[in-house]
């Protein structure tokens, strides 16, 4: 799992404990009403907005997200650069024995592209076509995300009027006004901690991810049509540095 994602939910998490046993007894942060009001009301909000295949298949694209391993473009460049050698040296068939050492499932199938003779202008778009619906697939998991994190607060609060009105209806026994009145705070609360720490905080890493990714996969596109074209292995370098930060480029210069 990204190790910022695992700090980062471990510190909230641990936080809102913490604070929760300076205040006294753990024990009313509980009830088992609001957590059906607020984790309920979401899902079935959810599922009206989305269709059912979109929603049962976006904890698959989030769990990708997380725990997929990134390729980081400086570690590209390198291998791309390699494969412009080889090609500009012996031909572009002798990268036939080197694409399974590719590392990554998108270099090896663009290497695979070029190797077999397609035309440069059919290998981008074969290569786009697929990150346009990575991002697609991405992005529906982000709005789904998103949503979820609109609807768990607003559901927090359906949960607070739904305690309030039973509070009011007994005010004459001061027995069951605690009980009504825990519904309603805690219904606020438990959509606001689903939103701000789970679902928007999720669909923005998402985000970054899907960028990232984009940004791995564009950079191979661009290695594989410039050594196809039988660039320089050094401008080859060049164009791919182009695509990464300052920093970047002298930590790939110095390795």
């Amino acid at each position: 799992m990204d190790i910022a994602t695992l700090v980062g939910l471990i510190s909230g998490v641990t936080l809102v404990i913490v604070s929760i046993l300076m205040g006294g007894n753990p024990g009313v942060f509980w009830s088992s009403s609001s957590v059906v009001i607020v984790m309920g009301g979401t899902l079935a909000a959810t599922l009206i907005n989305f269709p059912l295949g979109d929603v049962l298949s976006v904890m698959n694209t989030v769990k990708n997200a997380f725990f997929h391993k990134d390729v980081p473009p400086e570690s590209l460049i390198p291998r791309l650069v390699s494969f412009a050698t080889i090609a500009r040296r012996e031909g572009i068939l002798a990268l036939e024995s080197h694409a399974g050492e590719a590392g990554d499932e998108f270099l090896e199938k663009s290497v695979q592209l070029a190797i077999d003779g397609t035309a440069p202008e059919l290998i981008k778009d074969i290569l786009t076509t697929e990150l346009a619906f990575m991002e697609d697939r991405h992005s529906m998991g982000q709005s789904i995300l998103v949503a979820m994190g609109t609807y768990a607060p607003a559901f927090g609060m359906i949960g607070t009027l739904i305690g309030l009105v039973q509070m009011l209806a007994t005010l004459d026994d001061p027995s069951k006004i605690g009980e009504g009145m825990a519904v309603a705070l805690l219904t606020t609360l438990y959509g606001a901690l689903l939103a701000n720490m789970v679902f928007l905080p999720g669909a923005g890493k998402l985000k970054v991810r899907t960028s990232n990714e984009l940004l791995a996969k564009e950079l191979v596109i661009e290695g594989i049509l410039s050594i196809q074209s039988g660039d320089n292995p050094r401008v080859v370098e060049q164009k791919l540095k182009a695509f990464v930060s300052p920093a970047v480029r002298r930590q790939v210069s110095s390795a």
